[in-house]
């Protein structure tokens, strides 16, 4: 896609990657600038507190695993920082700039977001799912965005299905679509909502791998999961969500085996003899 996709299909926005020789430690990943910051976050439906004061900070490039209960504010937390719920107290900082609602079209176009659905139009080719937005928001010409398109579906694992139908692939190949769609505007966050949860078990792992490669190439990424091989192995730093409030946080592997919290302790021993 001329001179702008090509550089920005596979992300080099964190410029920092994980693994393999002459990398940064991650250690180094965490002390970089912030990227998301949340500061007092609060989040009511009517007198219902979904999040109670949330004060969490992810550096560039750092990919921070959200684990908790159904109903303890995970996804509403990432909606909150993507914009697609406002705040009732507190404030969201992207880049070190403080969402509000005249910010609204720079953040969805900073901060991509992949759901557990896959939320793609039936009625358009996986081509035209990726090149939409980009053409209609971006003004990016069509041979340019179908050009970077055809490329972001090759590194998903998808060349060859641009023209296939959402009816026509499985569970796993369109989540990777969507992912692909989401990257598609070039954002520099990436929120990840339970996107596993509605596959098919032998289907998770296909759309794992990307992840894992988006984490390689230094994106800064927000994942919200109950896949505690991938947080352990993914993520530079992992925090309990419950009842509104983080309970706990650490380097996974540390949350995960010895957790210091009886509340965290008590929901690892159910998900982990799941």
């Amino acid at each position: 896609m001329g001179a702008r996709h090509p550089r920005a299909i596979w992300p080099m926005i964190g410029e920092v990657s994980r693994g393999g020789m002459g990398t940064e430690p991650r250690s180094v990943l965490v002390r970089a600038e912030p990227m998301v910051e949340l500061r007092g976050v609060y989040k009511r439906y009517g007198e219902h507190e979904v999040l109670r004061g949330i004060d969490l900070t992810v550096a560039r490039g750092e990919v921070l695993v959200i684990i908790g209960p159904s109903g303890g504010g995970k996804s509403t937390l990432l909606r909150c920082v993507n914009a697609l719920e406002p705040v009732s107290a507190g404030e969201v900082l992207i880049e070190g700039r403080r969402l509000g609602v005249r910010d609204l079209d720079r953040v969805r176009r900073r901060v991509g977001m992949v759901f557990q659905q896959f939320n793609l139009f039936p009625h358009l080719s996986a081509l035209d799912n990726l090149t939409l937005a980009p053409r209609r928001v971006l003004r990016v010409p069509r041979q340019e965005a179908e050009a970077g398109a055809a490329e972001l579906l090759r590194r998903v694992g998808l060349a060859g299905k641009e023209a296939s139908y959402p009816h026509q692939l499985s569970g796993g190949q369109q989540q990777r679509v969507a992912i692909a769609r989401a990257l598609m505007m070039e954002p520099h966050v990436m929120l990840f909502d339970e996107v596993t949860s509605a596959l098919d078990p032998e289907l998770v792992g296909e759309v794992l791998d990307v992840m894992r490669d988006l984490a390689s190439s230094g994106m800064t990424m927000l994942v919200v999961t109950h896949e505690m091989g991938f947080a352990r192995e993914v993520g530079d730093r992992l925090v309990f969500v419950a009842d509104g409030v983080i309970i706990e946080e650490g380097l996974p592997v540390d949350v995960l085996t010895r957790a210091r919290e009886e509340r965290t302790r008590q929901f690892l021993s159910r998900v982990l003899r799941s």
